[in-house]
């Protein structure tokens, strides 16, 4: 219809900034990595399947490196693709540098037990097999495995600085903590904040433009939705940005109008269930049937 006003969908703007927001604070992991302390990992401290993965890191870090210092020398991306025999698609991604990566020791099914770990470590029990034997009693479902991949882990640490192996919050973790109240945070998660806060302010004044397009949607204020794509194509969240000026009439259709597109998600949502209800083999006039032909 061409009178028609087109109107972007309010929950999609809300989620999309947010995603924006976490994929900001993955470019900002280095720094992040930097400013907590955790900036040096020792291969020596580390388990047979964390080595494994700290491989593949480095091996990561050596192609972005490499991609890097081409096209820093002024050489395209389709030549670059043909020197590296690296696809397209990644040349592109370490470029605009859309795959940050960052290493961290794994999150496994012994984080809830690890108090009582620690206590028993304390008490002088020491061995893989019998805290595993202990821990199964208790409801632990894991393996043998990861209980003497951490023993093995806390031998090895004892000799060495214990920060080498601080652990590092995961990028949606991370974003999670910067976007809620801090009467919800721990101690620790506070410090981690304070100093994500202190040392990468441009993560934090990307936080506070996602909350200020937030506030705009939430108070239905249009008055300030162009300098605020102004000031976000100068964040990390650039990308995003730009997406809402090249659809900017429709977004401000969505922070002053009335209109919801939930009653269109919501007819798509059900086609989507009928449709599966079929095994994904319903054709148009078997679906006109079921959901026309209901009503």
């Amino acid at each position: 219809m061409p009178h028609a006003v087109q109107v972007a969908d309010r929950w999609h703007l809300i989620e999309n900034a947010s995603r924006a927001f976490l994929d900001a604070v993955r470019k900002s992991m280095r720094q992040i990595r930097t400013v907590i302390g955790a900036t040096t990992i020792d291969p020596k401290l580390l388990t047979a399947a964390e080595r494994i993965q700290y491989d593949g890191y480095l091996y990561r870090e050596e192609t972005n490196a490499a991609i890097l210092a081409l096209s820093k020398n002024g050489i395209p991306i389709k030549q670059i693709v043909r020197q590296t025999g690296h696809s397209r698609k990644l040349v592109r991604q370490v470029i605009r540098g859309e795959r940050s990566d960052v290493f961290r020791t794994r999150q496994s099914s012994l984080d809830l037990h690890l108090p009582w770990l620690d206590d028993q470590w304390a008490s002088g029990c020491r061995n893989g097999a019998e805290l595993w034997r202990r821990l199964t009693g208790r409801g632990f479902r894991g393996s043998l495995r990861a209980i003497s991949e951490w023993a093995t882990r806390r031998r090895r640490a004892e000799k060495a600085d214990a920060q080498i192996l601080a652990r590092i919050p995961s990028a949606r973790t991370i974003a999670r903590l910067m976007t809620i109240g801090r009467d919800l945070l721990t101690k620790a998660e506070s410090v981690t904040v304070a100093a994500i806060e202190a040392g990468v302010p441009t993560l934090v004044e990307t936080r506070e433009i996602i909350a200020e397009f937030h506030r705009m949607i939430r108070r239905k204020a249009d008055a300030g939705l162009t300098p605020w794509i102004e000031r976000a194509r100068a964040s990390l969240v650039a990308s995003f940005a730009s997406g809402v000026a090249k659809d900017e009439a429709a977004v401000r259709a969505a922070i002053t109008s009335p209109w919801s597109n939930g009653q269109t998600e919501g007819q798509i949502t059900r086609l989507k269930l009928a449709r599966r209800q079929m095994y994904s083999r319903g054709k148009i006039d078997l679906l006109q049937a079921r959901l026309i032909g209901a009503e």
